[in-house]
């Protein structure tokens, strides 16, 4: 049962990032001014660092506790 709920967190974590790439390729093309695009870009790809180290807290969550 552990080995499935493992298996499921990875793929909504390769669906969300998915997510996060199709979402960069829109802000690359349908914005022309590139401040814009670039202050666009650097706030999807916050997300997706926040969603990566959340995933890492919810798979190991004993690795920073003593």
């Amino acid at each position: 049962m552990g080995a499935k709920v493992e298996w499921s967190s990875v793929n909504r974590l390769i669906a969300g990032l998915v997510a996060y790439v199709v979402l960069g390729v829109l802000v690359w093309t349908t914005i022309s001014d590139p401040r814009i695009r670039l202050v666009t870009l650097a706030i999807l790809a916050m997300f997706a660092l926040k969603t990566w180290v959340r995933r890492r807290d919810f798979m190991h969550p004993d690795n920073d506790s003593e």
